[in-house]
Parts: structure tokens; sequence; C-alpha cells
């Protein structure tokens, strides 16, 4: 655990790839996770609509088991951020959010 959902503007111009990658290096360099245990996606979208100043968007949602304190997932947010912002962005706006997972409901099967 983590689960790492980056939802992105489908217009903004970058890799999808380079935004997996910053998230994940952000949330590997915390030290909070098994770098084995971290996974990362993105989500790409077409339709949107935001405030007049900004062209397109990334919003990160982090998603963790209970157990972390406030500082952490806030050193946790601050880490991904800077290093969405080493990417050569323009007119983009970039949130984050940290969400624990309700652990007594959640369920995982791996099937090989």
């Amino acid at each position: 655990m983590p689960h790492c959902i980056i939802e992105f503007s489908s217009s903004l111009d970058i890799s999808p790839a380079l935004l997996v990658e910053a998230v994940h290096h952000g949330v590997m360099e915390s030290t909070l996770f098994e770098p084995s245990h971290i996974k990362t996606r993105a989500l790409a979208y077409e339709h949107f609509r935001l405030a007049e100043d900004y062209n397109d968007f990334i919003h990160v949602t982090i998603r963790l088991h209970h157990g972390r304190t406030t500082q952490q997932k806030q050193q946790l947010t601050k880490l991904v951020l800077r290093q969405l912002e080493k990417l050569s962005l323009k007119s983009t706006t970039i949130t984050l959010e940290t969400v624990d997972i309700d652990t007594e409901s959640y369920a995982k099967a791996v099937i090989a």
C-alpha cells in the first residue's frame, strides 16, 4: 500500500508515464512504504472544466491504510508535489490528497 491515482487533463502536454514516475518517485522518497507495495496509475480526462486561469490539471489521490500521522501525510504530499513541480508544466493546477482506506472492508486477491 499505497494506491496512487493520478487524474489529469488529456490535453496536458506531458507523457502519462512521466506523471506516473514523478508520483511514484515522490512516494518512494517518503520512505513510509516498502517500494514493492507502492502502486501508481494514471487516468486522463477528456472532458473537464477549470477556472479560467488554467488550461490543465493534475490531481493525485493517495489511498492509504490507517496508521499514518497527519505530519507523515503532509510530508508525503509535499514530496510528491515537489516531484510534479519539477516537470515542465504551464498553465496547470496541481492538487493532492491522502485518503484513509476503510481497512475493515478492504479486500485483495492476487491471481497468478
